[in-house]
């Protein structure tokens, strides 16, 4: 992969004196347009991306000042591990057909190139929603596909269902992202050459798989929801691969390192790490990510590990910011273990989040003030801006506030709103009744370190991550 000094130096001098003039691309094959210095290490061997689920700024922001404050900071000036990266991007997050994403759309552009519809896995915006054989001919490869195609190692980890919609488009086409077990496939559409998630994954070439969602593999004779009633898709992949299968984290320790590695710890979803009791058999997603770049770094061409932190979404929709945030806590965790035992000089670490959340940090609260509590103002505050006193801040209904609110979701008040709950346990308050909070639609951030890093700059098209990943490895389209 190595190239010539100075020819590429001549091809970034010509890059950069055209770029002023260079046209606008379609939504599917926008450019990673800033042109890296010929000095500047641009090949990766190893790439890790990290996703946080839900992961907007505002997540970002008072995640960073929660950490603080459990280290008996005030907060606002603690530092996360990836907030310490020289490059940082925005991110637009739009769907091909939805101004405000999800979770399908919005993974399958980073591992395809390519923005598609909402709710869809590994298929282009042309095919409809939920139609098998008209999904069939939009089938877009992936970044795992590529990744082993190009002989490096593939692993997948996510504290959500590994068949839930980020991990699935790692490996997945389907055209309804619910489809993760074959019950869940409309009778209408089996047969026609769709397989379900649950299945697509063990027909995968991976080396590491780590997450939950065992029901998907399993018939209801192992409390599982596939349609034959002894379906055990977990025996078939050790049959079919040689590999290891395990269900704990005593398991996964002990699982040999020279074959691939498959774990679901849990029926569906992980435990949030605020209900994580202190004996749980789960490993946590820092656990799970050190497993699998121990395993993956034997590999002498290096490897693509995607690590999705996918419970922080889930807290956000249940409009409880404490889960959200001890999720990201955690996964910051993680980035931090990824960042020390790997090499600088040969990996890429990406970190940055499909969507955001209509989640609010708001009033005037003072300098260090408890980001899961009330809202108290700062001294010398006026009227306006939080007024100065022993008590907390009071609302035009005369009743307190909390710093973190939701513009919707199912923390609506109705009639009197009452005081509001704190801790890490609280469901906020938020404005419009929703049996769910929703997304937000607003940009994300990008942070990256490494080789190729250096194209994680300005404002891109979320399709543009698969761009940088695939350019740090040398990868031609």
């Amino acid at each position: 992969m190595a190239k010539n000094t100075a020819a590429f130096a001549l091809t970034g001098a010509i890059a950069m004196a055209l770029a002023a003039c260079t046209p606008a691309t379609s939504q599917g094959s926008v450019e990673s347009a800033p042109v890296v210095a010929a000095t500047e290490p641009t090949t990766a061997k190893k790439v890790i991306l990290f996703i946080g689920d839900g992961m907007g700024i505002s997540t970002i922001t008072a995640a960073r000042i929660y950490a603080g404050q459990k280290l008996g900071q005030s907060g606002e000036e603690y530092v996360q591990s990836f907030e310490k990266f020289d490059n940082v991007a925005l991110v637009k997050t739009y769907n091909s057909n939805a101004q405000t994403p999800d979770s399908a759309g919005t993974a399958s552009a980073m591992n395809t190139g390519v923005k598609t519809k909402i709710g869809v896995l590994g298929i282009g915006p042309e095919a409809p929603h939920g139609d098998c054989a008209g999904s069939l001919p939009h089938r877009l490869e992936t970044l795992g596909e590529k990744a082993k195609r190009e002989g490096l190692a593939l692993g997948i980890v996510s504290t959500a269902r590994i068949t839930h919609a980020t991990p699935a488009a790692v490996y997945a086409h389907i055209p309804n992202r619910d489809w993760e077990a074959d019950a869940a496939i409309p009778a209408d559409q089996r047969g026609l050459g769709c397989e379900d998630i649950a299945t697509q994954l063990i027909g995968t070439d991976f080396d590491v798989a780590l997450g939950g969602g065992r029901a998907a593999f399993y018939g209801k004779d192992k409390g599982g929801r596939r349609l034959e009633d002894d379906a055990d898709l977990p025996a078939a992949w050790v049959q079919l691969t040689g590999g290891t299968y395990v269900e704990d984290q005593a398991a996964l320790a002990a699982a040999p390192l020279d074959k691939p590695v498959f774990g679901v710890f849990s029926p569906s979803h992980m435990t949030y790490m605020v209900d994580r009791k202190a004996d749980s058999s789960e490993p946590t997603l820092t656990d799970m990510t050190a497993e699998a770049i121990k395993r993956l770094d034997s590999d002498p061409d290096g490897y693509y590990l995607m690590v999705e932190s996918g419970r922080i979404d889930h807290g956000h929709h249940e409009s409880k910011a404490g889960y959200a945030l001890e999720e990201a806590v955690e996964f910051d965790r993680a980035i931090r273990y990824a960042i020390e035992h790997t090499d600088p000089e040969e990996t890429l670490i990406l970190v940055t989040a499909d969507h955001s959340h209509v989640f609010t940090m708001a009033g005037y609260p003072k300098r260090g003030n408890p980001i899961l509590g009330l809202v108290y103002p700062p001294e010398g505050g006026d009227e306006d801006h939080g007024a100065g006193g022993d008590g907390p801040s009071l609302a035009a209904d005369g009743k307190p506030y909390s710093t973190l609110g939701y513009a919707n979701g199912p923390g609506a008040v109705r009639g009197d709103r009452g005081i509001p709950d704190t801790g890490v346990r609280a469901q906020q308050q938020s404005l419009v009744p929703m049996g769910s909070e929703t997304h937000g639609g607003e940009d994300v951030a990008l942070f990256g370190t490494g080789p190729g890093s250096q194209r994680v700059r300005g404002v891109i098209e979320q399709n543009v991550i698969y761009d940088i990943i695939a350019k740090a490895l040398g990868w031609k389209r």
